[in-house]
């Protein structure tokens, strides 16, 4: 029964942050610069994998893009919606797969997951740009990908770095999503 009880607690924490990846890009206005540079899809994924688990986190990724494109036109659904699925399906699943095997979960094994999960998921969506735009042409490039994925995107890399270890804190803090610590280990999960 406490099974059932868990995955349904985590379908619902799931709906929710679809929800949150649904409405956050209308605090961009729906500018399409703006939205590149801060990222808003990207927070509830890798929040939903740290909290319900990289497979939530992962379906989650996958959905949103699309899900959003498809009811608010935004973002376009070919190429970014699709490229942005593989991406996110990337941040859900590694951020959350790799915390959860970190020997302990600490700010530091945070940073190491998302920092990790970060450049793992802006390659994904570089290959996933290149299969759909073909690697003949000026389509996209090697300058395309650094600029979109790393240069552009520098305010919305440095909000989840401070958004995502301030949230993980304060769950741990309050009881409702604590670090586990290995056992036997005196390192504080605040290091």
């Amino acid at each position: 029964m406490k099974n059932i009880n868990k995955k349904l607690v985590n379908m619902l924490l799931s709906a929710m942050f679809l929800s949150i990846g649904l409405l956050l890009p209308f605090l961009t206005g729906q500018i399409q610069q703006i939205g590149n540079m801060l990222l808003p899809m990207h927070l509830p994924v890798i929040l939903c994998s740290l909290v319900c688990g990289w497979q939530y986190g992962l379906a989650i990724g996958v959905i949103l893009p699309i899900m959003r494109s498809l009811v608010f036109t935004m973002p376009v659904l070919y190429p970014s919606a699709i490229t942005m699925s593989f991406e996110l399906a990337t941040y859900g699943f590694l951020t959350g797969f790799l915390f959860v095997k970190a020997r302990w979960q600490c700010i530091r094994s945070l940073y190491r997951c998302l920092i990790t999960s970060m450049l793992a998921g802006r390659a994904v969506w570089g290959i996933a740009m290149l299969l759909l735009l073909g690697f003949k042409g000026e389509a996209f490039t090697l300058s395309t990908f650094i600029s979109g994925a790393f240069i552009n995107a520098v305010p919305g890399i440095i909000l989840q770095l401070i958004i995502v270890p301030g949230v993980m804190l304060t769950l741990d803090r309050t009881h409702l999503r604590p670090f586990r610590k290995a056992s036997g280990s005196k390192e504080s999960a605040y290091e």
